[in-house]
């Protein structure tokens, strides 16, 4: 129903017999505002990383690739030993020659970068024993449960999904529940995009979803047809306006600014290639959720993240620390020929006021010994506006996955992460 605002009596009386009917959810005025125009309803989000999710067919053809005999299961990344920032030329020389196998045995570049890598799905110490078409069966089986308990369990209608080969194998994971959802999915000419399953009750327009491809960063120059993961955006029409979710998926290997045992700590801006990528995904990030903020000021922004998030907000880094110049985050990000910028954090950098962002954080309370997924990697972040509406209540929680006893590829090496909130 639509909310009736009073007409100030110094209008021209012919107005005063108009109704004035204003949508308040898409307002972008600086004061405060009322509830939404229809009711407040309550749904359930989560953000789950699906890792290398794909149809049963796209298994068979990576079956048939990692498997040839010139491949045998080999490594395309040459490694690094822990403390370095480059690989042994031997490395390297190893490297190489894997690739070079992998490209003859897919037959061209663009069938094998719609591969998974070889070294995808983990297993034991067999890697032909238990990379078979039964073991991947599992591994959709308990995605498929996994999905299951969410939607019917946890009362989730919109679900955002990571490292996913496109829109069939997120139909294939809903199985019986794919009548009652509607999906979307990122173009990408790699494996691995987003995507987005909702409720197809729970918007009262119809819903739209747009691509940021910008996101997709070339990784390297050396081999330009390598990129980084686009984004995807779902807007839902809720209480009478939009609401936005921005699901990404950013460049991984630079995740930690507090250094442990196994992860080195690094800024954005160190010389490492993987935060080199990621540095360039920033400004292309940050201008993606300013414009959103305009159009929508009613978002959420979720997915993997790929960084500590929580960590740099628990480390309060001045404004003045947060970019290497010293400008204000606030500030344009100004990049170079390259496209890098001289932000340090990822969430000073965006969460710098203009617009204000709100982590939620995981509720201290559920307990996450079941989980046995990636911390720290996959976030919910949410708007001043969809803060107000939830004060008081701002919490998620993990979700383990359903996995059978013995089950010889993974389900996920991530956790769901869901939460309730009120629009």
């Amino acid at each position: 129903m639509s909310h009736r605002l009073p007409v100030p009596a110094f209008l021209p009386r012919v107005l005063a017999l108009s109704a004035l009917v204003v949508s308040l959810g898409g307002c972008t005025t600086s004061t405060p505002l009322p509830a939404a125009t229809s009711a407040s309803r309550e749904i359930g989000i989560a953000s789950f990383n699906m890792a290398w999710a794909g149809t049963t067919a796209e298994f068979d053809r990576y079956l048939a690739v990692c498997g040839a005999p010139d491949v045998a299961w080999c490594e395309t990344r040459a490694r690094w030993v822990r403390g370095t920032t480059a690989a042994t030329p031997e490395e390297e020389a190893r490297a190489a020659t894997c690739r070079a196998s992998l490209l003859a045995a897919a037959g061209s570049r663009e069938a094998l970068m719609r591969i998974a890598p070889c070294g995808a799905y983990r297993t034991g110490a067999d890697p032909a024993a238990e990379r078979s078409r039964e073991a991947y069966a599992e591994k959709l089986e308990g995605l498929r449960a996994t999905v299951a308990r969410l939607v019917e369990k946890e009362g989730v209608s919109v679900l955002a999904f990571q490292e996913v080969s496109g829109q069939a194998v997120v139909e294939e994971v809903l199985g019986p529940l794919r009548a009652r959802f509607e999906v979307c999915a990122a173009p990408q000419s790699s494996f691995q995009t987003v995507a987005f399953a909702w409720d197809k009750a729970v918007t009262e327009r119809p819903a739209t979803c747009t691509v940021n491809d910008e996101l997709a960063v070339v990784e390297s120059k050396d081999e330009p047809w390598r990129r980084s993961r686009p984004g995807l955006a779902l807007t839902l029409t809720l209480g009478g306006a939009p609401v936005t979710f921005l699901n990404v998926h950013l460049k991984s290997s630079c995740a930690s600014l507090v250094s442990s045992e196994r992860y080195p700590g690094r800024l954005l801006t160190d010389p490492a290639e993987a935060c080199r990528v990621f540095n360039r995904q920033v400004p292309i990030l940050e201008r993606w959720i300013d414009e959103t903020a305009v159009k929508s000021p009613r978002f959420v922004f979720l997915g993997d993240l790929n960084r500590r998030i929580d960590e740099e907000q628990a480390a309060n880094v001045p404004k003045s620390e947060v970019r290497a110049d010293g400008t204000d985050p606030a500030g344009p990000n100004r990049a170079d020929a390259n496209g890098s910028v001289t932000t340090r954090y990822l969430w000073g950098e965006i969460a710098d006021g203009s617009p204000a962002l709100h982590q939620v954080p995981l509720s201290p309370s559920a307990s996450e010994e079941a989980c046995k997924g990636f911390s720290g990697l996959d976030h919910i972040v949410v708007s001043d506006r969809v803060k107000a509406l939830n004060e008081g209540k701002l919490l998620s929680r993990k979700v383990a996955v359903e996995e059978k006893p013995g089950q010889r590829i993974q389900t996920s090496d991530h956790c769901p992460r869901i939460v309730r909130l009120t629009f």
